[in-house]
C-alpha cells in the first residue's frame, strides 16, 4: 500500500502550493543521495518525496488525487516520476534552488525586455491635495539608446555566439547523480556576447537622461495616493517597451484644517458672551468663508456640520462635510467695567432660585454616588 502523499510530505490536505513546495524542498535536502551515499532507505524516501511533490505540486494531478486517490492517477496513465533522471527533468527548478544554481528564464532574456518601473515621491501642500494641482517634475532615468535602439551593439555589427554555452545560455554541471543546467557565467544566460559595443551606451542599451514630466493631480488625493504614468519608466532593451513611473504623493499638514476621510475638521474660538447669547460667524473652509449660525447657550466642544464643504471624492462628484468644533473662551485681563458686569451677572445667577436648586440637586446626587 502506498503512503498518502500528504503524509509523505508532512502537510495537511489544505496546504497551499507554497507550503507543499517548502515541505518537498526540506525532504529533498535531507534525503538527497549525495548527502546519504549508499543509503537505500534515504534513496527510497527521496523518490517518495519526489513522487508526492509531482502530484501535489501540480494542480490538475492534485485534484484527481484528492477525488479518486492513487487509482484515479493510474487510470489516467500516471506511474510516478521514474528514475533519477526523470526526477531531475521534472524538478530541475527545485534542485536548482537547492544547490544554488539558477534555472529557467534565460530564453526570455535573449529577446526584448521591458524597462524597469520607477518611483518618484512628490510632496504637496494640504490645499494642493484637496483642490488638485498641475505639477512639473524632473526625473533622471535610463532611456533606450537611440543609436543602437537598445541592442547595445555598434551600428552595423552583430553579436557573437557565446563559446562557453554555444548560444544555449546554459551550461551543464554535475551534482552527484544529477546533471544540472545552470545560467552561463560568461554570457549571463544571453547566449550571445557583444564584442563591438555601442559607443553611446557602452553596450548596455540604455543612456542616462534628465526629463521633465507634467502631472495633473486630481482634487481629493491624500498621502499614499499613487499616480501611474505609463511608459515613463526606464527604457526597454532590444526593442522592449519602457516601464512605468509611479508618483507617490505626500500631503503636508495644515495649521487650521484637519482631514478625516473626505470631511474637514476645524476648531474655532468663541467668546463666552457670544456662546451664551448666540451669534452669526463667517467660518473659513477650504472653499472660502461660509456663514454659521451659533445658537444661544452653545457649550465648548459642541460641533456643527456644514454640508458639502469638505474634500471632493476621487470616485464621484460628491464632497465631504465641514465639521466645526466650538471652543468657548473664558475672558482674561478683564477691565474694571467687565469685572463689575460679570460680578453683577454672577450675583443675579446665584440669587435665582431655579438654577440654585438645580445646582443643589446636582451636588446631592454627586455625593450620593460617591458614598
Amino acid at each position: 500500500m502506498k503512503t498518502c502523499y500528504y503524509e509523505v510530505l508532512g502537510v495537511a490536505r489544505t496546504a497551499t502550493a507554497d507550503e507543499v513546495k517548502k515541505a518537498y524542498r526540506k525532504l529533498a535536502m535531507k534525503y538527497h543521495p549525495d548527502r546519504n551515499p549508499d543509503n537505500k532507505e534515504a534513496e527510497e524516501k527521496f523518490k517518495a518525496a519526489a513522487e508526492a511533490y509531482e502530484v501535489l505540486g501540480d494542480a490538475e494531478k492534485r485534484q484527481i488525487y484528492d477525488r479518486y486517490g492513487f487509482e484515479g492517477l493510474q487510470s489516467r496513465g500516471y506511474s510516478g516520476p521514474g528514475d533519477f533522471n526523470d526526477i531531475f527533468s521534472h524538478f530541475g527548478d527545485i534542485f536548482g534552488d537547492l544547490f544554488g544554481f539558477g534555472g529557467g528564464g534565460e530564453q526570455r532574456r535573449q529577446g526584448p525586455s521591458q524597462g524597469a518601473d520607477l518611483r518618484y515621491d512628490l510632496p504637496l501642500s494640504f490645499l494642493e491635495a484637496v483642490h488638485g494641482v498641475e505639477k512639473e517634475i524632473e526625473i533622471t532615468k535610463r532611456e533606450t539608446c537611440w543609436t543602437c535602439e537598445g541592442s547595445g551593439l555598434r551600428p552595423g555589427h552583430q553579436p557573437k555566439t557565446c563559446p562557453t554555452c554555444q548560444g544555449r545560455g546554459q551550461v551543464v554541471q554535475s551534482q552527484g547523480f544529477f546533471r544540472l543546467s545552470t545560467t552561463c557565467p560568461h554570457c549571463r544566460g544571453q547566449g550571445q556576447l557583444i564584442t563591438d559595443p555601442c559607443a553611446d551606451c557602452d553596450g548596455s542599451g540604455l543612456v542616462r537622461k534628465t526629463k521633465k514630466v507634467s502631472l495633473k493631480i486630481p482634487a481629493g488625493v491624500d498621502t499614499g495616493s499613487r499616480m501611474r504614468l505609463q511608459r515613463e519608466g526606464e527604457g526597454g532593451r532590444k526593442g522592449g517597451p519602457p516601464g512605468d513611473l509611479y508618483v507617490v504623493l505626500h500631503v503636508a499638514e495644515h495649521e487650521f484644517f484637519v482631514r478625516h476621510g473626505n470631511d474637514i475638521h476645524c476648531r474655532i474660538p468663541l467668546p463666552m458672551a457670544q456662546a451664551a447669547l448666540g451669534c452669526s460667524l463667517d467660518v473659513p473652509t477650504i472653499h472660502g468663508t461660509v456663514p454659521l449660525e451659533v445658537p444661544a447657550g452653545t457649550q465648548s466642544g459642541d460641533t456643527f456640520r456644514i454640508r458639502a464643504e469638505g474634500v471632493p471624492s476621487l470616485r464621484s462628484r460628491e464632497r465631504g462635510d465641514m465639521i466645526v468644533e466650538v471652543h468657548v473662551q473664558t475672558p482674561t485681563n478683564l477691565t474694571k467695567r467687565q469685572k463689575e458686569l460679570l460680578e453683577e451677572f454672577a450675583s443675579i445667577e446665584t440669587s435665582h432660585d431655579a438654577p440654585h436648586k438645580d445646582d443643589d440637586g446636582f451636588f446631592k446626587k454627586l455625593f450620593q454616588k460617591s458614598a
